[in-house]
């Protein structure tokens, strides 16, 4: 009776994380699509249009660290609503200067900083959240269902929204923005409970031993470390063809700005339809074989991508990009989420969110490099899905068989967090 209480409370407080994961994805997604075109409309420079993606996640690269360690101190939704609605100014800061007519590529610059500054406090408290607000729920359903909720707001719905209201009127995509992340701010305060860390009161206020706690641990786990190193490469190199995708499909595939939307929401439905598998998979195969199989799936659509000049297989293929890659992220949040202790998981995930997420801007960069040095972005399609075929390869040799696959180290991880 005890156990179906908790799963009870777990289910309402998961429904709380989710509504909120949905309104801030949705605007998230508005701005993902909003931002490259605005920028298209102050330049064609694909350096420049590739340095938007890289500013957008600098930011993982600089500040994941200290943000992770800070989590592992405070109230982990305190945190959430107070990013949401920094966001929320900085976009709505953003509309009124569009509305204005003087917005410069330097301006969306600042503006992609600041909002990746939030960004990073925001999505890792939502992330080191997922454990004790599911309890002892299942972890691969819970990660699943979050992902699901970005797939369907930031491409299924905001990517379509973003483009045609662009089209329509440049301002609107940044005031829906805006309301998307005020929404999830509000959204947050049904989630009742505390979520400070186990023992954060008495921590010890040291950045710098609090961070070196959370390196010797990892250094210590062989396997959490490879996984890094095999999300941060595939983060890497998939991103030198995605920062290129707005070229991709408007000078390569010859679509609008407005069917540009359409294209990104053929992904949306593929990341959905990977959300929706990955937990049977896994249960079908192994997590092991998702990642492998997912990672080469991925270099198989880029491939496919950089070979096509038809933007209906163009968008299939991208299609089935996302699915394979957000069963890849399942994989690896749940392993994460099964691995790490509770009270170093904000620190733990410091480290992993500043290698993948910081391997993006660098991605991106070179990505921009090398389609000016090869003169297509279809090319640097091409190059990107040769080089995941390389980052599945290093996995099959890195990990043995089954390495993450015990269910049973989920409920010990699970009872270090607070709810």
């Amino acid at each position: 009776m005890a156990e179906s209480t908790e799963h009870g409370r777990g289910d309402r407080r998961l429904r709380w994380l989710l509504a909120s994961s949905a309104a801030s994805n949705l605007g998230d997604g508005i701005g993902k699509v909003a931002f490259p075109l605005l920028a298209v409309t102050l330049t064609r420079d694909p350096l420049l249009i590739a340095g938007l993606s890289a500013t957008q996640f600098l930011p993982w690269l600089l500040f994941a660290l200290p943000a992770g360690a800070l989590l592992d101190r405070i109230d982990r939704r305190r945190a959430m609503i107070l990013a949401n609605s920094a966001r929320a100014v900085v976009v709505g800061g953003t509309a009124v200067l569009v509305a204005a007519g003087g917005v410069t590529i330097w301006m969306v610059y600042v503006a992609a900083l600041l909002i990746g500054l939030a960004e990073v406090v925001a999505d890792s408290a939502a992330n080191v959240l997922i454990p004790a607000v599911v309890g002892k729920g299942s972890l691969d359903s819970a990660n699943s269902k979050l992902q699901a909720c970005e797939i369907v707001g930031q491409t299924f719905l905001g990517g379509p929204v973003g483009s045609v209201t662009f089209a329509l009127f440049a301002t609107f995509p940044f005031l829906l923005n805006s309301v998307g992340f005020a929404i999830a701010a509000a959204v947050l305060i049904g989630l009742a409970g505390s979520y400070r860390p186990r023992g954060a009161e008495s921590t010890a206020t040291d950045l710098r031993a609090e961070l070196t706690e959370g390196f010797r641990w990892l250094k210590g786990n062989r396997l959490v470390l490879r996984l890094v190193v095999i999300a941060g490469l595939i983060s890497l190199v998939s991103e030198l063809a995605q920062a290129q995708l707005v070229l991709y499909a408007i000078e390569y595939l010859r679509l609008s700005e407005a069917t540009f939307g359409l294209f990104a929401f053929v992904g949306g439905i593929g990341g959905l339809l990977g959300a929706a598998v990955a937990p049977r998979l896994v249960k079908a195969f192994s997590r092991r074989a998702v990642l492998l199989g997912g990672t080469a799936c991925c270099g198989a659509a880029f491939t496919g991508m950089g070979l096509t000049s038809s933007p209906v297989a163009g968008a299939a293929l991208f299609g089935l990009f996302a699915a394979a890659v957000v069963a890849v992220n399942i994989v690896l949040g749940t392993a994460r989420h099964t691995l790490v202790p509770g009270d170093l998981l904000g620190r733990v995930l410091g480290v992993w969110r500043t290698v993948v997420w910081g391997a993006i801007p660098i991605g991106a960069l070179l990505g921009g490099v090398l389609t000016h040095a090869l003169g297509s972005p279809a090319r640097t399609f091409l190059t990107s899905g040769l080089l995941l075929f390389g980052v599945a390869g290093f996995a099959f040799v890195s990990l043995r068989r089954d390495a993450f696959d015990d269910e049973s180290a989920t409920e010990v991880r699970v009872l270090h967090q607070d709810r």
